[in-house]
């Protein structure tokens, strides 16, 4: 499947295929996953692959939203620093949504199956993946085969019509700004 189709194709999957997912291919995507653009290249991630069943089944309690890791082929967790403070904070979930696309789109791709799930449980987690105490999980991404019907293109989809999202060059036509103050600004305070 070429770039395009796979964001065409890919949507949330929450019930998977009861088959395995070759290793090859999961190395594919956690490469994926690794090559993701991160701010300055600090690259705040680690990702811990798991596929015991078990393991999935304990998982699928970190948060209320869960639930599909427990049958998933496979998961990977995210994991990432603890952040030292707001701006830094900002910075790694920027990131983590890189690295969480670059993985769902490269499974896409395969024609494997993904949904996302965030972490309330921090300390169950810890208590099933390991991780260092510096560390958080910040969010799992189950794989598997869609049980329902496979990733195809979808032609319509559940999104605001093109128009209404993007805007060209400004958000609206200086015409159409009523009685509001418009300057440029020649710095961005938040980097």
């Amino acid at each position: 499947m070429q770039t395009w189709e796979a964001i065409r194709s890919r949507r949330n999957v929450r019930s998977f295929e009861d088959r395995p997912i070759a290793d090859d291919h999961l190395d594919e995507i956690l490469e994926s996953g690794r090559r993701s653009p991160s701010s300055q290249n600090w690259q705040p991630w680690d990702f811990i692959l798991v596929r015991q069943r078990e393991q999935l089944l304990q998982l699928a309690h970190v948060w209320r939203g869960a639930g599909h890791v427990a049958h998933a082929a496979a998961a990977i967790a995210l994991i990432a620093p603890l952040p030292k403070d707001e701006r830094q904070r900002n910075r790694v979930q920027y990131d983590l949504g890189q690295a969480t696309m670059s993985i769902m789109l490269a499974a896409a791709g395969l024609g494997i199956g993904s949904g996302h799930a965030s972490v309330s449980d921090q300390d169950l987690a810890r208590g099933l993946l390991g991780f260092p105490g510096d560390r958080f999980c910040a969010y799992l991404i189950s794989l598997g085969y869609p049980a329902d019907r496979p990733l195809t293109l979808i032609r319509h989809p559940d999104r605001r019509p093109f128009d209404e999202v993007v805007h060209r060059d400004r958000w609206l036509p200086a015409s159409e700004i009523h009685g509001v103050s418009v300057a440029i600004a020649t710095e961005t305070p938040w980097i």
